[in-house]
């Protein structure tokens, strides 16, 4: 297996976890508290990683500025999925939360094609409409 494909499966996994681990953890907290500390335990982590064990400051020194606007932008993004998804995941049932969260691949696979100009193929088309059909069964009463 491809190391990118094992990478991947793993991040599935934690990612599984995560939403089922918040839900219990944000019981008696509001969305944004809850999401405050997971942040803050996501952001010492990385931390860690990247200044700790990684030459991180060279990196970002060398990076073009335009890398840095991206990743900042990313960031935003980031920042706001999470929000949201929190506060989905605080009103409602976290498998539905998840599942039409995760049709978010929908959002990549486009922007991918069009930004990216990444291929686009038959598996990759059959899979999308799944993932399209799977949440609008999901959100429509």
């Amino acid at each position: 297996m491809e190391k990118w494909k094992l990478f991947a499966i793993i991040s599935m996994i934690f990612a599984g976890l995560t939403s089922v681990i918040a839900k219990f953890g944000m019981k008696n907290l509001s969305s944004d508290t809850a999401l405050s500390i997971r942040t803050s335990v996501v952001f010492g982590i990385i931390m860690m990683n990247a200044f700790l064990f990684k030459n991180a400051f060279y990196e970002i020194k060398q990076a073009p500025k335009s890398n840095l606007i991206f990743l900042v932008i990313s960031g935003l993004t980031t920042s706001l999925s999470w929000i949201f998804y929190y506060r989905a995941m605080k009103e409602g049932p976290v498998s539905y939360v998840a599942s039409i969260d995760k049709a978010s691949i929908l959002v990549t696979l486009l922007l991918s094609f069009v930004l990216l100009k990444e291929p686009i193929s038959t598996k990759i088309l059959i899979g999308a409409g799944f993932i399209l059909v799977g949440m609008l069964i999901l959100i429509w009463k």
